[in-house]
């Protein structure tokens, strides 16, 4: 067995099960890190090895053979499986730092504001809190050193324990000069694409008008051209251009409630459209006990602040 698994054949298995996952060479190679040409080359390879066709290439997609699926599934548990392994060898006592990979808007806004109180409660547990918005699955956080994350997403987690623990609401805020400046915006019909501030990605995946577009369905109102107005990478960014008087920004709930109950910015019209993403603690199905101890930390947190949002706005 030790010379079947050679070398080149464990990475020619590795960019199979990645590009497997994904069902595309170019998403496939992002995530090794490599090119696209690479992935393709060692899958090749490895057919060629099989004397067997593991994708039909069709113009639209890779779709697997049976042999491939067959291979696939025995791949994803095998290496999941020695994942697993790793991470219990490589950490073997409960007091290393937490990695905490999270959504920066709702890390700036909602998390760190609240790490006190964690501190506080679990002065046994480290944790370092890293903000990043990239999709995640168990071989990305197994290669990067994360133990956990909190997501801002529609869910979907395939390899992975995710667990809901705050819903969201998207509110147009604008801040009270912007308002008295703007008296049209008493009403929706008074709002113009020209006067919108977009978080063009507000998760992974996601369109650059997409929390707009909701908002508007909800609220029956139509736009001509809803990409127009400024745009920003994050939703802190944007935020802080309707605090400067810039437009109206789409706020979620949880980064904007402050600033709404100081009067910094105000909630325009009072119509809160739910969200198609939430706030997701992930993490590994076999997670340790410091891990446990964050996420139920988060859905301690989560419930208060879904009282204080309902108390404010009338949601939750």
């Amino acid at each position: 067995m030790a010379n079947l698994l050679s070398a080149s054949l464990l990475g020619w298995l590795r960019c199979f099960e990645t590009a497997a996952r994904h069902c595309n060479f170019t998403q496939a190679a992002a995530e090794l890190c490599v090119t696209q040409g690479a992935v393709s080359q060692q899958v090749k390879q490895l057919e060629q090895w099989l004397d067997r066709p593991l994708f039909l290439r069709t113009p639209r997609a890779l779709v697997l053979t049976p042999e491939g699926e067959r291979l696939r599934l025995v791949l994803r548990e095998s290496f999941q499986a020695i994942e697993s392994t790793l991470t219990q060898l490589r950490k073997p006592g409960d007091k290393q730092p937490i990695a905490l990979s999270c959504s920066p808007s709702f890390a700036m806004a909602w998390l760190t504001p609240r790490l006190g109180n964690f501190f506080r409660q679990h002065p046994d547990i480290g944790l370092r809190v890293y903000g990043e918005f990239h999709a995640l699955d168990r071989s990305r956080m197994m290669r990067d050193g994360t133990e956990a994350a909190v997501r801002f997403d529609p869910g979907g987690y395939e390899d992975l324990k995710a667990r809901l623990f705050l819903k969201e609401w998207l509110i147009p805020i604008a801040s009270p000069a912007y308002l008295a400046a703007h008296p049209e915006l008493r009403s929706p019909d008074g709002l113009r694409a020209s006067m919108l501030l977009h978080d063009v990605s507000p998760w992974d995946g996601a369109g650059e008008s997409d929390e707009w577009q909701c908002w508007l369905r909800h609220a029956g109102v139509t736009l001509p051209d809803v990409s127009d107005g400024q745009r920003f990478n994050l939703s802190q960014l944007a935020i802080h251009a309707a605090l400067a008087g810039q437009g109206v920004a789409i706020g979620r709930s949880a980064l904007v409630l402050g600033e709404i109950e100081s009067g910094r910015l105000v909630d325009l019209w009072g119509i809160h459209a739910p969200s198609e993403a939430s706030y997701h603690f992930v993490c590994a199905h076999r997670q340790t006990a410091q891990v446990a101890e964050v996420e139920a930390w988060l859905a301690v947190e989560g419930a208060a602040f879904d009282g204080a949002r309902r108390r404010v706005l009338g949601i939750g």
